[in-house]
């Protein structure tokens, strides 16, 4: 009886596990965002998007989907907890979606906290568990709810000065609280950087904030959560300003001084959510000169952005603490500036990858020469011994054979002591050596640190191959694009000039959008680049009075749809391919990230552009426009500087038609996506007409080749497609051509006509022409620069000649390639944001490349991919989120037949050389 007792309980247990596993769901949403951030503070989006990723509860099984969602928004931590959705319920939406979905809830306000979570239905229609708990805030959504005042020091930068003489300033403001806050934020905004203190304690862990910022235009806030720090009784908040971005002379308006300042608001609440008090910066706050200031003038061609110097007996001890008696403060003054005020929707610079020196070398002069093993761009901390009086300086070098590049210094002023830490604040250095001058001993190793500075977005993205130089690569060119992502642009280099060319951009933003989570970080960009549109750029040359203008003024407001070739720092040099990023990013953010309102965002500012470019329009070609620097073509080039400029030759108009009819081509996808009809008519059209003007023009038919039959122009023409669709095929052949048999495998491209190059030979396929390229070690190639102690990617493929930069953004375009390409995660055309995507083993010998492994985590979730070659057999294994597809590209090889070991992969035909598969959600394995 009791043996029967027991099989019955354990048949009904069966049972049961086996109904509560039938209606467990096969998915969970995690890793919640908002506006593509993790739990963003004061956000100014009145209908922030939302996305989600999903796990599956079973990692063994197969085609898991999403089939409805269900998000809630609440008011409080406690009303989600019993799931009441009292600001939104979406109730459940029967859709896949889980990226950049629209809040649709009450009206949003000001100075708040809300809280989300997300349940999805998988593909029986079962319920998962809710996402974590997320949350985000608000900003001020109106201009009209600020009512703190700009403030400064009554300091103004005088360029005739040769230098800048004003201290970095403090700013404080005392008050009492009768009971300790339940909730305050302080919003803060600045013109040049800043950090925030209260009651002694720094408020956030980021430096070098805000993001940079087009200053004859907005100011972006940060949002800064200063409860925790509050107290009954007296308090203070002090603010320390950075002189740094204020003092840029292409933000010199008339409304506003040439020197930092800021402006803070905080409502500060109590138990019940009462408000408090307002603090808000006035001329009733307090400032004081710091210990810390700017060395230089911050530009380029005007002495460079130096660095910065701390003098120790300038200290004020307890600066930033109520007990501090600061009748003796100035105080403020007030500024009327007029300037937009926004949120910064991007994530702020944090420091990363703590830097260790490898040696200290003593020399006769009684000088130190510091080697810290890497070229990098950010801050050092350098523990110092001297005489009592005495100024140490710090001189920061790319080159061994130099003990300083760009004018990059910094100093420390020593203080009775004789020993002193000087550590960067509102600055930051470029370089892999220090030469320490004036310092009475050697500092030992461990006293020396340095760390990149650098955006804050998270890494997305692993790869390794078989190949050590690809590897070199690879993670150099990772390296470069993370030194070069300082306040949420890329900049062209870190030392010399730190502007945002678009130009440059093209040779870097897929290679970041396949190896970061940028989404936040690009859209920031493009607002940067509306803000400049109508800005003229570049004018004359170095010889002509207007560029001495250029340095010392802001740059005209000529209106309409005229780009400078940089944003948010307008000025240098550039052409159409540099305007035109702003319709190429916005394409790849709805291509990368499924982002279909960027289209939107930036119709109008697209629309514009290839209304001025029209206005240059002649015969249907683009004729040449502007000074000698806005209608650059390619740019450095093998041997360029000893070819000189090519921006007047008949070539570079041939390249920059060729960029121009790319320009409409996307610009008419664009419109297609947006539901514009007439434009994406127009443009199509105005491309096809231009093509075939270009081709009659240009074409050498004895060669299959064009223009001057540089490689440059083969990519260009390519690049534009603007050659009849039978002949692609044998200019494709006559490239394959120039770069094996011409060039011996070489590169024979710069910046631009690079990043063309490769995009042609990616879209392609054509893995085995860009191994040659990459696999060289020999001038011109990535391998030249290995062989020869680089540890970043140069601005020239010339190492030696004097003045141009050894960390920079010119040739960093194999980093898409070797994830879309050697490892094969490719996006597709027709499905934005990865929720569908191709895996293509690349057509590379077991000799060149025999094994390649990538994980990717795309805004859809953790793609992998990992084949190897051996021995004649081929194998792949592919890993694909829950509520997504792929299709496989595995190559077909003559008597032999493709094993999958789930049997759930579909053969859906054949082509270029590759059997197809399509496969749902779940982990493959196929082999040959």
């Amino acid at each position: 009886m009791h043996t029967k007792t027991i099989l019955l309980s354990i048949i009904f247990l069966i049972v049961h596990l086996s109904a509560f596993t039938k209606n467990k769901s096969s998915i969970l949403p995690v890793e919640p965002t908002c506006e593509y951030l993790n739990n963003p503070q004061g956000l100014d989006v009145k209908s922030p998007r939302f996305s989600w990723k999903l796990t599956a509860t079973d990692k063994a099984s197969f085609g898991q989907k999403q089939s409805a969602y269900r998000i809630l928004v609440c008011s409080s931590r406690e009303a989600l907890s019993k799931k009441n959705g009292d600001m939104w319920d979406s109730g459940w939406v029967p859709s896949d979606a889980m990226q950049l979905v629209k809040y649709n809830g009450k009206p949003l306000q000001s100075d708040r906290r809300y809280f989300w979570k997300v349940s999805v239905k998988d593909e029986n229609g079962n319920k998962s568990n809710y996402s974590k708990t997320a949350e985000w805030s608000t900003g001020l959504f109106l201009q009209g709810e600020w009512t703190a005042k700009w403030i400064g020091t009554g300091e103004v930068y005088n360029p005739a000065e040769g230098s800048n003489k004003m201290y970095d300033p403090w700013f404080r403001k005392t008050f009492y609280l009768n009971e300790k806050p339940y909730r305050a934020t302080l919003f803060v905004a600045s013109v040049g950087y800043h950090e925030v203190y209260v009651n002694g304690q720094k408020i956030g862990d980021h430096v070098l904030a805000p993001a940079v910022t087009d200053h004859t235009q907005r100011a972006r806030y940060i949002a800064y959560d200063i409860a925790p720090a509050l107290k009954r009784g007296e308090n203070v908040i002090a603010l320390w300003l950075g002189t740094s971005w204020s003092v840029f002379a292409p933000y010199a308006t008339p409304d506003k001084p040439r020197a930092p300042l800021v402006i803070a608001q905080a409502d500060i609440y109590g138990k019940n959510n009462q408000k408090l008090i307002r603090i808000a910066t006035d001329e009733s706050w307090k400032t004081h000169p710091s210990p810390n200031k700017l060395i230089g003038n911050w530009g380029f061609g005007v002495g460079g952005y130096g660095g910065e110097i701390w003098d120790a007996n300038k200290e004020v001890n307890n600066w930033n603490y109520g007990n501090l008696n600061d009748r003796t403060w100035e105080s403020a003054t007030i500024y009327t500036p007029a300037l937009k005020l926004s949120a910064q929707r991007v994530e702020t610079n944090a420091l990363f990858d703590e830097i260790q020196p490898i040696s200290i070398e003593t020399r006769n002069d009684g000088s130190y020469r510091v080697d810290m093993g890497v070229n990098f761009a950010g801050w050092t901390r350098i523990r110092l011994k001297g005489n009592p009086g005495d100024t140490i300086s710090m001189l920061f070098s790319e080159r061994e054979q130099d003990d300083m590049t760009f004018n990059l210094h910094s100093a420390y002023v020593m203080g009775e002591s004789g020993e002193g830490v000087f550590q960067n604040r509102f600055n930051y250095m470029s370089g892999r050596w220090i030469t320490i001058v004036g310092a009475t001993s050697s500092p030992r190793k461990e006293d020396i640190k340095g760390w990149m500075v650098r955006t804050n977005f998270a890494r997305t993205t692993f790869f390794e191959c078989s190949d050590t130089l690809q590897n070199w690569i690879y993670n150099t060119v990772k390296w470069t694009f993370e030194n070069l992502s300082l306040g949420g642009y890329i900049v062209d280099c870190p030392q010399r000039e730190r502007f945002g060319y678009g130009g440059d951009a093209h040779a870097t933003s897929e290679t970041g959008m396949l190896n970061y989570r940028l989404g936040a970080f690009y859209n920031k960009w493009l607002e940067d680049w509306r803000d400049v549109q109508g800005t003229e750029p570049m004018v004359g040359n170095m010889n002509n009075p207007d560029w001495a203008r250029k340095q010392e003024g802001s740059g005209r407001m000529l209106g309409g749809g005229i780009l400078p070739q940089t944003a948010p720092t307008y000025h240098g040099g550039g052409g159409p391919a540099w305007g035109g990023i702003v319709v190429t990013l916005p394409w790849f953010m709805y291509q990368y990230q499924g982002d279909k309102d960027i289209l939107e965002e930036n119709f109008d500012m697209i629309k514009g552009w290839l209304t001025f470019l029209e206005t240059h329009v002649e015969n249907n070609m683009l004729k040449r426009y502007g000074g000698q620097w806005d209608f650059l073509g390619d740019w450095l080039w093998p041997k360029a500087t000893a070819q000189g400029m090519n921006n007047y030759s008949d070539e570079n108009l041939f390249f920059n038609n060729c960029y121009w009819v790319y320009n409409l081509k996307t610009a008419a996808q664009i419109a297609a996506v947006a539901g514009k009809t007439a434009e994406a008519q127009k443009w199509r059209q105005q491309a096809e007409i231009a093509s075939k003007t270009l081709h009659e023009k240009y074409y050498q038919k004895d060669d299959h080749n064009y223009s001057d039959r540089t490689m440059r122009s083969l990519a260009a023409a390519l690049y534009g497609d603007i050659m009849p669709a039978g002949l692609r095929p044998k200019v494709i052949e006559r490239l394959e051509k120039e770069i094996l048999i011409h060039q011996k495998g070489h590169i024979d491209v710069g910046i631009t006509g690079g990043a063309m190059l490769f995009k042609v030979l990616r879209e392609e396929g054509r893995d085995d022409l860009i191994y040659a390229m990459t696999s060289q070690t020999a001038y011109p190639s990535w391998g030249f620069m290995r062989e020869n102690g680089a540890t970043t990617i140069w601005e020239m493929w010339e190492k030696d000649l004097p003045g141009h930069s050894l960390l920079h953004s010119s040739y960093l375009y194999p980093g898409a390639w070797y994830i879309d390409g050697v490892a094969g995660i490719g996006k597709d055309s027709e499905t934005p944001g990865f929720r569908k995507f191709t895996v293509r083993i690349p057509r590379l010998a077991e000799t060149q490349i025999s094994w390649a492994k990538a994980d990717f985590d795309s805004p859809a979730g953790l793609i992998r991919s990992s084949w190897k070659r051996e021995k004649g057999k081929l194998e792949l294994r592919v890993t694909v989120p829950p509520n997504c597809n792929a299709t496989v590209w595995f190559p077909h090889e003559a008597g032999k037949t493709v094993e999958e070991n789930s049997g759930l992969s579909r053969q859906v035909g054949r082509e270029k050389g590759y059997i197809l598969f399509e496969i749902p959600a779940g982990s493959y394995q196929f082999s040959n």
